[in-house]
């Protein structure tokens, strides 16, 4: 993968489900917090009134939410599960030993991932992430971190993500 698209790579299911999530939010989501708010604000006196302040900040964490779906959606690159090949590129799960430890995750975007899935991710676009992006299992690349130190990574395995 010799360019990396502008937008973060997206499973076609993972598009769907961010999709429906968004479609929720600015539509019975906002709705209901809308209620939430006028309701607070009809028991009186807002300086005092917890409920009206809880609602208006989950009201500005749902808006932040919904901006940051409607970025990621409308510069989404969405592509199929990448083939088993063993070259490492978004959508897969790498098993790498980086420093004498063996560490695996998930090279792509976090919204990817299932929300259930405990697995780490690292955008393809990170310093690690392009560092390994292109290297085939077996291989050892050398990878600069942030800190400015350099040391080899081998790559392990690298499979295709499955939610």
């Amino acid at each position: 993968m010799s360019s990396q698209p502008d937008g973060a790579w997206l499973t076609q299911d993972a598009y769907d489900r961010l999709a429906k999530e968004l479609e929720e939010l600015e539509g019975p989501g906002r709705a209901e917090i809308t209620e939430r708010i006028a309701a607070a604000r009809d028991e009186g006196d807002l300086k005092e009134n917890g409920g009206y302040h809880a609602a208006r900040e989950e009201q500005s964490k749902m808006e932040s939410r919904i901006a940051d779906l409607q970025r990621l959606l409308k510069h989404a690159v969405v592509g199929e599960v990448p083939k088993d090949d063993g070259v490492v590129e978004p959508g897969m799960v790498l098993d790498i030993s980086m420093a004498g430890k063996e560490r695996t995750f998930l090279l792509g975007n976090r919204e990817i991932a299932d929300g259930d899935d405990d697995l780490e991710v690292y955008s393809s676009e990170s310093p690690l992430g392009s560092a390994l992006r292109g290297a085939k299992v077996g291989d050892t690349v050398d990878y600069t971190a942030p800190n400015g130190k350099s040391f080899p990574i081998e790559v392990l395995r690298a499979t295709p993500y499955k939610a």
